[in-house]
């Protein structure tokens, strides 16, 4: 495999990491120690930064302001934001250009596209379904009336819901189809109510009551929710490996200081094989992320449809980024539980993760599945 990355999308690392470089995970209150949101509202200096840096407007196409970099560059970026918890919709407003972009009308693109590239548009993406267990695009019904198109049901768990200006949403037609609608919270029959996710932010139940939405507003294309879904998937993979890197990094630099009976932990057989066997649980996660981003962003064909080179993702990274982290308090040993380390800050955006992406048992059924279905010679 080459994993050589273009010029512009290691340009858009530089660049991530010059923004990202002033970030500090311990700029808001722990979510270990506030009753509620860590915040009201996500990191809008920090976001101000990227849509200067252009980082906002790579999935976005020349025509409308951005650089049509696609999914890969998406994650490189994500990659680095997880490393510093950056509190920003990121990934949300990512994969929600990434939709509009190749399914969307003309004039949703012309309308939506450059404003999310400059980040005056904030997009986020409701995929957690009525309960979190069900289909997100059964959770919502729509139908068609004339030009207009009418929305009943809700979305749980929908992340930056409160501060968005927008959510992208699947829903179902009477028909069975599955469409894509982008929401306004002003829209009327839209409520929202407060939830708190895991890692301390802000997130949201949207209810829709008979929401009218204009027929220009709706992707109607088979494929979209897919390609969303897929887009979102890898990207929270990306953010996991970013995450659990810089996790290791911060359990290397500890076990190398920390001495006991006069020499460094590190130095001791059984630091460095766990810590070894985390590092392989990183490499495999960076190995099958860039596998599953190339397949969907190439479309190429291979032995399994690319719902199979996802789920073997999904797995690394759901498991991966949680023995990362559970390694790392454990040789960190009393000091990793200490509020005054960030260390319990990466732990509860890992656990957040890892919920996000599921349980490795349901991706390893689904890649079964896709096995029997296409044997490999």
């Amino acid at each position: 495999m080459d994993f050589t990355f273009t010029e512009e999308q290691q340009a858009a690392v530089e660049a991530a990491k010059a923004v990202f470089s002033g970030v500090a995970p311990d700029d808001v209150p722990s979510p270990s120690l506030t009753t509620g949101a860590v915040a009201d509202d996500f990191d809008r200096a920090l976001w101000r930064k990227l849509a200067d840096a252009h980082l906002l407007s790579l999935p976005v196409p020349p025509e409308h302001g951005g650089a049509g970099l696609g999914p890969i560059a998406l994650c490189l970026v994500l990659r680095e934001s997880a490393k510093v918890l950056a509190r920003v919709p990121l990934l949300e407003s990512g994969a929600a250009a990434l939709t509009i972009q190749r399914y969307a009308s003309a004039e949703l693109r012309t309308e939506a596209l450059p404003r999310i590239g400059t980040g005056d548009l904030v997009v986020t993406v409701a995929t957690a379904g009525r309960t979190g267990h069900d289909s997100a695009e059964l959770s919502v019904e729509a139908r068609q009336e004339g030009d207009e198109w009418i929305l009943d049901g809700s979305q749980t768990a929908v992340p930056w819901a409160p501060t968005a200006d927008q959510i992208l949403l699947p829903a179902h037609t009477p028909d069975g189809d599955t469409v894509v609608a982008l929401v306004s919270q002003d829209d009327e029959g839209v409520s929202l109510d407060d939830q708190i996710s895991t890692n301390g932010e802000r997130y949201a139940e949207v209810r829709l009551h008979s929401v009218r939405i204009e027929a220009r507003k709706m992707i109607t294309d088979p494929g979209a929710w897919e390609s969303l879904r897929n887009n979102l998937t890898i990207g929270t993979c990306a953010l996991a490996l970013g995450l659990g890197e810089r996790v290791l990094s911060m359990t290397s630099d500890y076990t190398s200081k920390r001495e006991q009976f006069g020499f460094p932990v590190a130095t001791f057989q059984a630091v460095a094989v766990q810590a070894a066997d985390r590092f392989i649980d990183l490499r495999a996660m960076e190995a099958t992320l860039w596998q599953a981003a190339w397949r969907i962003t190439t479309d190429a064909a291979g032995p399994l449809p690319a719902a199979g080179d996802i789920a073997v993702a999904k797995i690394w990274a759901s498991e991966g980024v949680r023995r990362v982290v559970q390694t790392a308090h454990h040789l960190h040993g009393g000091f990793g539980a200490d509020t005054d380390y960030p260390l319990h800050r990466f732990h509860a955006w890992a656990k957040q993760l890892e919920l996000s992406l599921g349980p490795a048992a349901a991706h390893e059924e689904t890649l079964g599945d896709l096995l029997a279905a296409h044997p490999l010679s």
